[in-house]
């Protein structure tokens, strides 16, 4: 696979001139009398191509760019944005975030980072890797992906289609505290959704692949085979007995739950008392076995990052250690309202994973299973029934009734509950089927019980 040769992946003269416009951007807000002030400038580019009945459906190219500013007059702040880097516009955006910024409240909370905490010197993390692909070639890997699905059986009657994605950018950010930095990057990803059955008893499932590097996604008809097996393995779904049974989760809704975490520890919403993890810093958050890992540092990981939304350099930490929780997830600001140090983490976690001290390396999906003995395993959760401030977890879901180790069956129209605290604590084993979404990863997550409503 070759690179694109235009002139937008000339990164290095394209990052000398963002570097250029983001400095004068900033000396203008200090002519106009701001104490502090951050701007950001990107770019990016896209290509989405899906299919249906193999047949192109819909082709989407996307090319963005813009400059924020966020300027400063004391502890007021105010920001303003454009898609014009001309001089005379980036100067009127300057104007218009310094207007803002005189006629707000002050927040004691506003403000840049400390000099000390930005990432002055940071490594390439290898997160950008361009794939030079033209619409005819994104069809027909798409259409491969469906075909694929189609041909595993007969009883594979529909699809809602395949789609090819690809994307790329590149971005500066700097304040006028000595910060200047930026990198380019790029996601790539491939999906499809077949569907079995007729009728009312037609069931639908996808899978799908994703990388920073074109040559690291799943061969398209493996995708396609596997999203069928899924959808094929729904087919004659039956209610489950109410009841309160232990509960696994498949290893891609498990990130949910980590994500759960990560959402109850972040600054936001523990500075408005809006999360059930208030005060919990030290404090039992999971159960004693288990650790949780942030890694900014990563070669070509989808979640790492040399630097923070602001510039500061993120921390390769243990978040949780033996259950107990040692670090929240703090901006600036938010770590300010909590009169605590910022964590690195404006703009979210840095691929953060969940680790069972009880794991083993042949802990496969079939042996999670074989630990529940008798159960459901949950594989599509339906609805957003999660309240951070209680805790409280109610979701419709989707799954197979595991008797004795193995699948018998698989089941419909539930709803299973808890509470986050308790589930939390009652996780009783993490899969060695680590699944990679985003910036978190996991195994499948075993907890002990929760309550299962059906007939």
């Amino acid at each position: 696979m070759t690179q694109a040769t235009d002139d937008f992946l000339d990164i290095p003269a394209q990052q000398a001139q963002f570097c250029d416009l983001v400095t004068n951007a900033l000396q203008y807000a200090r002519q106009v009398g701001a104490s502090d002030a951050a701007a950001e400038i990107s770019e990016s580019r896209g290509l989405s191509v899906a299919v249906r009945h193999r047949r192109l459906e819909t082709i989407e190219q996307t090319r963005d760019r813009g400059l924020a500013i966020t300027v400063f007059a004391g502890q007021r702040r105010g920001s303003a944005s454009t898609s014009d880097f001309s001089t005379d516009a980036i100067r009127k955006t300057v104007e218009a975030a310094w207007h803002i910024a005189r006629y707000t409240a002050e927040d004691p909370a506003a403000g840049l980072p400390d000099p000390s905490q930005l990432a002055l010197h940071y490594p390439d993390l290898d997160l950008h890797h361009p794939w030079a692909i033209d619409v005819p070639e994104a069809t027909r890997l798409a259409v491969r992906a469906e075909r694929a699905a189609l041909d595993t059986s007969e009883q594979i009657t529909n699809t809602e289609g395949a789609s090819l994605d690809t994307m790329e950018g590149h971005f500066v950010l700097g304040n006028t505290r000595g910060f200047l930095g930026g990198y380019p990057y790029s996601r790539h990803s491939l999906s499809v959704a077949p569907i079995a059955g007729q009728g009312d008893g037609m069931q639908r499932d996808y899978w799908y692949t994703s990388a920073r590097k074109a040559q690291a996604l799943a061969d398209p008809a493996r995708v396609g085979r596997y999203a069928a097996q899924r959808a094929l393995s729904r087919l004659n779904a039956r209610p489950l007995k109410t009841g309160h049974y232990p509960v696994l989760f498949e290893a891609p809704l498990a990130v949910g739950l980590l994500g759960a975490l990560v959402q109850a520890t972040s600054g936001g919403a523990l500075y408005r008392k809006a999360s059930f993890l208030l005060d919990s810093l030290g404090q039992p958050v999971l159960a004693d076995h288990l650790d949780v890992i942030e890694n900014p540092y990563v070669p070509g990981a989808q979640g790492s990052s040399p630097f923070d939304g602001e510039g500061v350099r993120p921390l390769a930490r243990r978040v949780v250690g033996q259950g107990l929780l040692t670090g929240y997830f703090l901006s600036t600001y938010t770590a300010r309202k909590l009169g605590l140090d910022t964590t690195g983490n404006a703009g979210g976690s840095h691929n953060l994973s969940l680790r069972s001290r009880l794991t083993r390396a042949a802990d496969d999906l079939p042996a999670m299973l074989r630990k529940m003995g008798t159960g459901l395993l949950v594989t599509e959760l339906i609805g957003q029934g999660v309240n951070y401030v209680t805790g409280d977890y109610s979701r419709g879901a989707f799954g197979y009734w595991v008797q004795d180790g193995q699948i018998s069956h698989p089941v419909h129209e539930i709803t299973i509950a808890g509470n986050l605290s308790d589930m939390f604590r009652q996780i009783v084993a993490v899969g060695a089927d680590v699944h990679h979404r985003g910036a978190k990863s996991t195994g499948s997550i075993l907890i002990e019980k929760m309550a299962v409503a059906g007939q």
